[in-house]
């Protein structure tokens, strides 16, 4: 499958996602959709839809974002320098779309490699499992729990 970031894709983007994934916005708090979403599946980048995270990488972080261990698919998410807002961190974006999704952090679970990346529903489209071969996702099935 071919990802990538369109005209089409990018006009039909509501407002908040199009400030956060094209302007490098950051949702408030705590008002996510994906944020208390734990339903088996993956969290596709809403511009390309190039696979980002599985929900078996899905924790309850209580930072107000959702938070993930890890990417399902190391390459498709970029790390930046971010020292915006006096503070000195790592900007994760999609590589295919240019999404800016959120942030990574040193402080994840440590039995799960130690990292938090914590990113902004806007940033996303969630795929259930039982869609994911239909929407030619099949080959991340083995990385999606039952819960």
């Amino acid at each position: 499958m071919t990802y990538r970031k369109s005209d089409e894709a990018i006009a039909r983007l509501t407002p908040e996602q199009f400030r956060v994934t094209q302007q490098s916005g950051t949702e408030r708090p705590f008002t996510g959709e994906y944020d208390h979403h734990f339903e088996p599946g993956i969290y596709v980048d809403v511009v390309s839809g190039e696979p980002l995270f599985a929900s078996s990488a899905k924790f309850n972080s209580g930072c107000g974002w959702p938070a993930f261990s890890k990417p399902i698919e190391k390459a498709n998410v970029t790390e930046h320098h971010d020292t915006t807002h006096g503070m000195r961190r790592v900007e994760v974006r999609s590589k295919h779309g240019d999404s800016h999704l959120g942030h990574v952090f040193a402080d994840g679970p440590r039995d799960k490699g130690g990292l938090r990346y914590c990113i902004n529903s806007a940033s996303l489209r969630f795929v259930p499992k039982a869609d994911m071969d239909a929407q030619g996702y099949s080959d991340y099935l083995n990385q999606v729990e039952d819960k």
